[in-house]
């Protein structure tokens, strides 16, 4: 075989290009011609994250509203409540520090809640954030946990909102955003938000504690108050109560039996810690109760 052949052969199987095709007096190649340039299209303009200048507006509490509820108006009397009310905080705190060791954040949480409905809970819980936000230091934030019946903005006398609910729904809505601060400096709100099918299966999600963890880390201070279902008529108290580190059962004196009462606090026992608080108590005729002291100075 002449030396021209075998570089032909090579050049064909393993196309050593035009130069290895002349030397072998193969013919060149015809040229390719390169396929026109498809158009460049413009480079999207980048986007731009503007920061919020300011904190969300605090939202007025409607006093007024508040009187005529017969809860605690800031700023306003003292009054027989207000006192009784002071008392109860003072055992909350007091439980929230000697549970902190054991607890951690979650000592910070309390749930309240009642037997049975019409008891009074809601009316503790909003009486017992508004006077803890009265407290010099510290923040507290007011949950609406009762998704079936939420009246807490209502009763403030704020519009309703995305809330809890949503966020647990929904893992890409940042729960902080959905907060409600008010004009009352250490108190803000959380509504329930929109109601589904799956609430009870909602509340008893992982999730639920990872907000909970969130909300408490982000504010070393803050106490949480969680106004849930009553505990013998829906099951979100007892999914709730494992939860939290305090458990506030509100008994209606004049209508709640001890069997609901070994009944509810059966069903709450995940929570570690649980008080009694009795509402609707009727005072017989005899020494003066809170509140009285030194009015006849002021």
């Amino acid at each position: 075989m002449s030396r021209g052949s075998l570089l032909e052969r090579a050049a064909t199987v393993y196309d050593f290009g035009e130069a290895f095709r002349a030397r072998a007096g193969a013919p060149a190649p015809a040229p390719i011609e390169a396929p026109a340039a498809a158009p460049v299209a413009p480079e999207p303009a980048p986007v731009r994250f503007v920061p919020p200048v300011a904190a969300p507006a605090r939202l007025p509490i409607d006093r007024a509203l508040l009187d005529a509820e017969g809860l605690i108006v800031p700023g306003g009397a003292v009054t027989p409540l207000a006192e009784e009310m002071r008392l109860a905080k003072r055992q909350l705190l007091t439980g929230a520090k000697t549970l902190a060791a054991k607890l951690g954040d979650r000592a910070r949480a309390i749930l309240v809640t009642s037997p049975q409905p019409d008891e009074g809970k809601t009316f503790c819980a909003m009486n017992l954030a508004l006077s803890l936000a009265a407290e010099r230091e510290g923040a507290v934030l007011l949950i609406d946990a009762d998704v079936a019946k939420p009246d807490v903005l209502g009763r403030l006398g704020l519009g309703e909102g995305p809330g809890l609910l949503d966020a647990l729904a929904d893992p890409r809505l940042a729960i902080e955003g959905l907060i409600v601060p008010t004009d009352l400096g250490s108190l803000s709100v959380l509504g329930a938000g929109a109601r589904s099918n799956a609430d009870t299966e909602l509340l008893a999600s992982a999730r639920l504690g990872a907000l909970l963890d969130a909300l408490l880390a982000a504010d070393p201070q803050r106490l949480i108050i969680l106004d849930s279902p009553p505990a013998l008529a829906a099951s979100a108290a007892a999914t709730l109560a494992p939860q939290v580190g305090q458990v506030v059962l509100v008994a209606r004196a004049d209508r709640t039996g001890e069997t609901e009462l070994r009944e509810a606090v059966a069903l709450l026992d995940g929570c570690p810690a649980i008080s009694l608080l009795l509402n609707r108590v009727s005072f017989t005729a005899g020494p003066r109760r809170f509140g009285y002291y030194g009015m006849e100075d002021a």
